[in-house]
C-alpha cells in the first residue's frame, strides 16, 4: 500500500516541473524570440552590442581567453553553415553526370526563380550565436574557467583558420557559380514594357501609307 501512493507523488514532480518551465519560461521567451522576428536589422544589432560587450570585458580583465576563443569559433563555424548551400552542388554535379543542368543561378529574365537555400537559415543563425554569448557571459565570472594560455598564439590560429577556411569557400562558391544571398524576385520596370510595346507597334507613318 505504501509503494502504491509513493509512486504517483514521484512521478508527479516532474510533470509539475515540466509545466511550471514551459509555462513560465518556454512561452514567455518564445513570445519574445515571435516579435523580434521580423526585426532582423534590430536583432543583429543586439547580437554586435553583445559581442563588443563580451569582447571588452575579456580585454578589461586580461583573462578567460580559451573560452572567447571556443566562442569565435562557434561562431565561424555557425557563419560557414550560413554560407553553405543546404544541397552541396558537389553531390548534383555527380548525380548530373556531367551535364552541369540545374547547377546555375538563373542567367536571364525568363529563368525561373530559385532562391538560394541555406544550411543554417538566419532565424536559427542568429538565435544560436546570441545564445552562446548569453552562456559564456557567466563563464567569465568564475576563475576556474580562466585557464592560463599564450592568447596570442590563439588569435594568430584563429585569423589563419578563418582565412583558410573563407578562401575554401569562396573557391567553392567559383567552382560551382552560386552565390549565398539572394535579393528577392526580379521586377522589371514598367517603361521596359511600355518600350517592348510601343516597339512592335506599327507607326503611324506606315498607317498613312497603307
Amino acid at each position: 500500500m505504501m509503494e502504491d501512493t509513493e509512486e504517483p507523488v514521484l512521478q508527479q514532480k516532474p510533470r509539475d516541473f515540466d509545466f511550471h518551465f514551459k509555462r513560465f519560461v518556454e512561452r514567455p521567451l518564445q513570445v519574445w524570440l515571435d516579435r523580434w522576428t521580423p526585426h532582423k536589422i534590430k536583432r543583429w544589432i543586439v547580437t554586435l552590442v553583445l559581442t563588443v560587450l563580451f569582447d571588452l570585458r575579456i580585454f578589461m580583465l586580461q583573462g578567460w581567453y580559451l573560452p572567447c576563443y571556443g566562442l569565435k569559433m562557434y561562431h565561424l563555424n555557425l557563419f560557414l553553415a550560413f554560407l553553405t548551400p543546404k544541397i552541396d552542388p558537389a553531390l548534383l554535379a555527380a548525380e548530373d553526370n556531367g551535364d552541369g543542368d540545374g547547377l546555375e543561378l538563373p542567367t536571364r529574365h525568363n529563368d525561373e526563380f530559385r532562391p538560394y537555400m541555406r544550411r543554417l537559415p538566419e532565424w536559427i543563425f542568429w538565435k544560436k550565436a546570441t545564445r552562446a554569448l548569453f552562456i559564456m557571459f557567466p563563464f567569465t565570472c568564475f576563475d576556474i574557467f580562466n585557464l592560463h594560455v599564450f592568447w596570442p598564439f590563439l588569435v594568430v590560429y584563429f585569423i589563419i583558420l578563418f582565412c583558410v577556411t573563407m578562401k575554401r569557400h569562396i573557391k567553392h562558391m567559383i567552382r560551382y557559380r552560386y552565390v549565398p544571398f539572394t535579393w528577392g524576385k526580379p521586377k522589371y520596370a514598367k517603361e521596359k514594357e511600355d518600350q517592348s510595346a510601343t516597339s512592335t507597334a506599327p507607326s503611324n507613318g506606315s498607317a498613312q501609307q497603307v
